[in-house]
């Protein structure tokens, strides 16, 4: 898989370039007509047209990654709305890009943290917020992992979970590693795919 940033001016990203140092640089008019399938696109959201040079991009097999300057919870949903798996701060560590790159390789989606919940909470919403748990998704799990599932799809961060149940933050952890593996799934993402009823025909 060739590793190739894609930016709209001359610009370099020091750490991206340490992170795939066999990677290459294509201009944003060039892109469409050099990258193809299973290429790993890392595109720099430095003009208006980003967004659909993304989806051009995923039309043509290319796995995208949108690199912001200033990462906002919108432009995540830009990004992702137009096919990218992943959106992370241009200026991420190594260690973060690398493990971007290999989430979004296996066909996972990358947000960051600070932004996950937001996400996820948003996409519930959009999904019918948490209808399918009314009809027994979560007949399994104990009362409190209830409580901490339904409010980690409603979009609360586990600091906030914590806060609001009174219980500390590795308590939220232990409950929701445990409500993963009842239910099945193994991120928010999932989860929240779950209670509104669709994962079963997102894996098909």
């Amino acid at each position: 898989m060739r590793h190739v940033l894609v930016v709209s001016e001359r610009v370099t990203l020091p750490r991206w370039s340490n992170a795939f140092p066999d990677g290459w640089t294509l201009s944003a008019r060039e892109a469409p007509s050099r990258l193809g399938r299973d290429d790993h696109a890392w595109v720099l959201s430095d003009n208006d047209a980003w967004p659909q040079l993304i989806e051009t991009l995923v039309n043509q097999q290319v796995v995208c990654v949108a690199l912001s300057w200033l990462p906002r919870k919108e432009e995540a949903f830009l990004a992702l709305g137009a096919g990218a798996r992943g959106y992370a701060h241009a200026l991420s560590s190594v260690e973060l890009l690398h493990e971007v790159a290999l989430v979004t390789m296996h066909h996972g989606l990358w947000v960051g943290p600070e932004l996950l919940s937001d996400v996820v909470g948003s996409t519930f919403r959009a999904l019918g917020g948490g209808l399918a748990h009314q009809a027994g998704v979560l007949t399994e799990l104990t009362a409190r992992e209830r409580d901490v599932v339904l409010a980690v799809a409603a979009g609360h961060t586990n600091k906030e979970v914590a806060r609001a149940l009174e219980i500390t933050e590795r308590t939220v952890k232990a409950h929701l590693g445990a409500a993963y593996r009842k239910l099945g799934v193994r991120d928010r993402m999932q989860l929240i795919l779950k209670l509104s009823g669709h994962l079963e025909t997102t894996l098909r």
